[in-house]
């Protein structure tokens, strides 16, 4: 899936040959709108009440959209997390460490602190021997019949099930910082459940929380996940190790929300708020180095291209010894 070749950088006034911001246009694309940022995590949790509400005051006809609403709310607070864990979403550094933990990821079975650990390995080398994502985009293209069984694992609660275990063992860590962040987790979800038995209703606990954590947001994750790298390789040049796809309004509803579904623009500069990728990717295609040849059209055109059956290259490069998670 890698591009046989790849489109021809002009340099402009905002962007250099090699697809780097030019040092003015990158100062003004990394200031952090902090206040809106603020309504945008504000906005999230009054979205989360609104479906909550919904789901007792209209009874057990709306539960399975309330409960595909509530996967895209962990899609939400994922990717507000990822721009805490870039240390983008507020200025103050313990503002933005504090909302990310407590209000993001905690509530999301997340330590922020862990994610951004691994996720800076991830930006350091796409693919390289420390890259921690492997497991969910290596080996692609593959088969549709193994594209639908991985989506099917997800669907039912396998994948979710099998990573809460990994998370329940820290309990026991022998790590201090492991066993003191894991009862941090349990501590907020102990909270949300004792809301939903305050409300009179335990059962928005499960339903809304922890089973479309373990279904639907693991289907949504390895959608986003394989549409941003899947197929690709190890490359200096982020064209070669992450996709492009245009954005339309469904998805960045329910997929890609906050604009994390700009991941080329993101990837080549790390440091850019989320709310300022739009004119970074603007200024990328002026210059050409995203054409609409190069652009997937959509997601559903990128998933059709990542389920057709691999070249044998790829079966090649996909078994070179990664280690894979568990």
């Amino acid at each position: 899936m890698v591009p046989a070749s790849l489109p021809e950088c002009h340099a402009t006034t905002l962007i250099r040959p090699d697809g780097r911001p030019a040092a003015d246009f990158r100062e003004r694309l990394r200031r952090i709108p902090s206040w809106r940022n603020a309504v945008s995590v504000v906005s999230t949790w009054a979205q989360i009440s609104a479906v909550v509400w919904a789901t007792v005051a209209f009874g057990p006809w709306v539960w399975p959209v309330t409960f595909v609403l509530m996967g895209r709310a962990f899609a939400q607070l994922a990717s507000l997390m990822h721009e805490a864990a870039h240390r983008l979403l507020f200025s103050n550094k313990r503002a933005n460490d504090v909302v990310g933990r407590w209000l993001l990821g905690f509530p999301s079975f997340t330590s922020t602190d862990v994610y951004r650990r691994v996720h800076m390995a991830h930006h350091r080398d796409e693919f390289g021997p420390d890259e921690p994502d492997i497991p969910l985009y290596i080996g692609y293209p593959i088969g549709a019949a193994s594209f639908r069984r991985k989506l099917w694992r997800d669907a039912t609660g396998r994948t979710g099930v099998k990573l809460m275990r990994g998370l329940l063992s820290n309990a026991r860590s022998t790590d201090v910082r492991s066993r003191r962040t894991f009862w941090k987790i349990m501590s907020v979800q102990a909270v949300l459940f004792a809301a939903a038995i305050a409300s009179g209703h335990w059962w928005l606990y499960p339903l809304l929380v922890l089973l479309p954590y373990l279904t639907v947001w693991r289907v949504i994750n390895r959608l986003r996940s394989i549409a941003e790298h899947g197929g690709m390789h190890r490359s200096p040049d982020k064209r070669e190790s992450t996709h492009t796809v245009r954005q339309h309004l469904p998805a960045r509803f329910m997929l890609v929300p906050y604009r994390i579904g700009l991941h080329l623009a993101h990837h080549v500069d790390a440091g850019v708020p989320f709310r300022n990728l739009p004119l970074l990717q603007r200024a990328l295609t002026e210059a050409g180095y995203i054409t609409d040849d190069f652009e997937y059209a959509n997601y559903l055109a990128a998933w059709r291209a990542l389920r057709s059956e691999p070249q044998p290259a790829l079966r090649k490069s996909a078994s070179r010894g990664f280690p894979l998670w568990p």
